[in-house]
């Protein structure tokens, strides 16, 4: 009995190293990937590019959000980093991951008109149905501030919603009139948007059609184009 209890024993002690180690293996693969992610949020701020690629080869967590909820994709498209959110993009970031601020890559990139980034987002998943803290699409700021080539590009894209209307009340044709200025590259931006098939009578939720803004503001080209399509 006393051998047997013994044998017991050894096959129970056994057990408890065996589970111990494995534990230990498991906790010490998650501390290694969370300081590989970690790491991979500082390379990314600093635009170490060869370090990047580096730590990409162990695997890390590309969507591990900062304290400001900030993905290290998020962080290279804040920087305007194109080179490091391309790598980030072809190994699997989300384009869509929305920050704090309800920024996301695809939002924030075609708000501040880089275009690389819009095109790469596009390609890999953009969702547009995601939409940034004034319940804008990234063609409402882009429409703003005159990114004509991020807005040629994103009312070309199928499915788009091009007549999306904001908190505020407007499409992108409406923010382009009421908040774009009267420049050349205005009035393109408005061309393209109506070419590419904006409702030119969709009003604010005063009811103030894009036209009547026009005249308010006398945009007289504007005006015209806005007339041409059937504005009322």
């Amino acid at each position: 009995m006393h051998i047997v209890s013994n044998v017991f024993g050894i096959l129970i002690g056994s057990i408890f190293l065996l589970l111990s180690c494995g534990n230990s293996s498991e906790s010490s693969q998650n501390m290694h990937k969370s300081m590989n992610t970690q790491t991979l949020h500082e390379a990314v701020s600093s635009g170490n590019k060869e370090m990047v690629l580096e730590l990409l080869k162990m695997k890390p967590d590309l969507e591990e959000r900062d304290a400001s909820g900030r993905t290290p994709l998020m962080v290279a498209t804040y920087n305007a980093d194109k080179e490091i959110a391309k790598i980030l993009i072809d190994a699997g970031a989300d384009v869509n991951a929305q920050d704090n601020m309800l920024n996301s890559p695809f939002l924030y990139a075609g708000a501040s008109g880089y275009l690389d980034i819009v095109k790469w987002c596009l390609e890999n998943g953009a969702d547009f149905t995601v939409f940034n803290r004034y319940g804008g699409s990234a063609l409402i700021p882009a429409a703003e501030k005159r990114h004509l080539e991020v807005v040629d590009l994103l009312v070309n894209t199928p499915g788009y919603p091009i007549d999306h209307i904001n908190n505020l009340g407007w499409t992108a044709l409406l923010e382009a009139i009421i908040l774009g200025g009267k420049s050349k590259v205005q009035v393109e931006i408005v061309k393209t948007l109506v070419k590419g098939g904006s409702d030119v009578n969709i009003a604010d939720k005063d009811g103030v059609s894009p036209l009547a803004h026009a005249k308010q503001r006398s945009m007289k080209e504007i005006q015209n184009i806005l007339l041409e399509a059937g504005a009322k």
